[in-house]
């Protein structure tokens, strides 16, 4: 269905612009006219030639979902009705991608779909959390208070992922660092250092020949090495992509000195968080399990919760299969267990949630303060270690001129 661009003037004067998807000219004229907008000039949007090709298209951010929950809860809380709200939401929309999805859903909406069907038509941009979080809310006529606490729960996971990613890229950037000072050694510095000691005669130091071994080595065979390393990351992202494979890299993960502990106290803040937010909007508590344990982001908490939904769904608290999994700290099954026993299951597990945040931000600080003086180490340990190398012969000579 083609897209035209319309202007029109409102009976208080003020001009307005904007697109709308309809078979032709006379149906965007009659829906103006339904909206009390005298229409003016129409003509069909030009097509844009990069629109069906996937890696130029403009990407949808998390930030923008948040965003748009945001400002949609507000308008509905205002009192505008849900199609307007749409309407102008997706006028306002500077993500190309973004509103020519918000007006796809506002055309499913007129055409008799609930906002929740229609947002499952978009799973790359909607998870699980969202859609069923607002269909709850739907259910219950509070959808602008959902859309708030989705908002407010993104925002928080979103600070959550940051402070991981940011754990994470210091000591992956160093290392990056040292392998390309290393090459870069290899390739273009020692070759000289070699071709001065071939005129000296004597025999060179272990750790210098060791050098000049793998120099050589690298320049002879420097595209094998890229293409092996871009063949190991391929194969790895495979590996992971199966099922046993991510059980076992994430198993491991998780038994990491250090890095371990925090990914297990992100799991516990995420897993309560999200749980909270899901029965506080009423949606059951296996449902939520369900929802919960595919937004894990880790296999073995992943199972862990599935065990845990059917030990629940067999009559058991659910405390007692959370302990058995041996992921959840003793503390964090006791404070459920309290929850369970006096119906404030959702509250005890926003507290959780707050606790453990802070828990991940002490966790980031330490690992950082820990890490920049062991990366230094190991950086000018191995960029030291080489150029130390390359000197030895050179001290040798002068120690037997000496």
């Amino acid at each position: 269905m083609p897209v035209y661009l319309w202007e029109g003037t409102t009976k208080k004067g003020e001009t307005k612009k904007g697109e709308m998807e309809a078979p032709d000219e006379s149906a965007v004229r009659i829906q103006l006219r339904r909206q009390r907008i005298r229409p003016g000039n129409i003509k069909k949007k030009p097509k844009d030639l990069f629109e069906n090709i996937p890696f130029l298209k403009q990407k949808v951010k998390e930030k923008d979902v948040v965003v748009f929950a945001r400002q949609f809860a507000t308008m509905i809380n205002a009192g505008l009705p849900i199609i307007q709200c749409l309407d102008l939401l997706g006028e306002e929309e500077k993500n190309k991608t973004f509103a020519k999805i918000i007006k796809s859903i506002k055309d499913d909406i007129e055409g008799g779909s609930s906002l929740s069907d229609t947002l499952e038509k978009h799973p790359d941009i909607f998870d699980n959390l969202f859609i069923n979080l607002v269909a709850a809310g739907e259910a219950g006529g509070i959808l602008d208070v959902i859309l708030n606490r989705l908002s407010a729960y993104m925002e928080k996971a979103m600070e959550l992922k940051r402070k991981v990613k940011g754990a994470m890229t210091y000591p992956i950037v160093v290392l990056v660092v040292a392998i390309a000072v290393v090459i870069l050694l290899l390739y273009k510095v020692v070759p000289v250092f070699e071709e001065m000691f071939s005129n000296m005669g004597s025999a060179l130091p272990g750790p210098t020949q060791f050098l000049v071994d793998a120099s050589r080595f690298v320049q002879n065979y420097i595209l094998y090495i890229i293409g092996s390393m871009i063949l190991a990351v391929f194969i790895f992202r495979r590996y992971y992509k199966t099922e046993g494979g991510r059980l076992r890299i994430d198993r491991t993960t998780l038994k990491l000195p250090v890095f371990g502990m925090l990914l297990k106290k992100v799991a516990v803040a995420k897993f309560s968080r999200t749980l909270s937010t899901m029965m506080t909007s009423g949606v059951p508590i296996l449902d939520g399990l369900e929802i919960v344990s595919k937004t894990a982001g880790n296999k073995v908490v992943e199972n862990a919760l599935m065990e845990t939904r059917k030990s629940i769904s067999e009559g058991k608290t659910i405390a007692e299969p959370l302990s058995e999994s041996g992921i959840f700290p003793s503390m964090v099954v006791s404070m459920i267990s309290v929850g369970e026993n006096t119906g404030a299951l959702d509250t005890m597990l926003e507290k959780i949630a707050d606790f453990y945040d802070s828990e991940v931000d002490a966790a980031v600080n330490a690992l950082t303060t820990l890490l920049e003086p062991i990366m230094m180490v190991f950086l000018g340990g191995v960029v030291g270690g080489m150029i130390i190398a390359l000197y030895l012969p050179i001290f040798s000579m002068a120690g037997a001129v000496g």
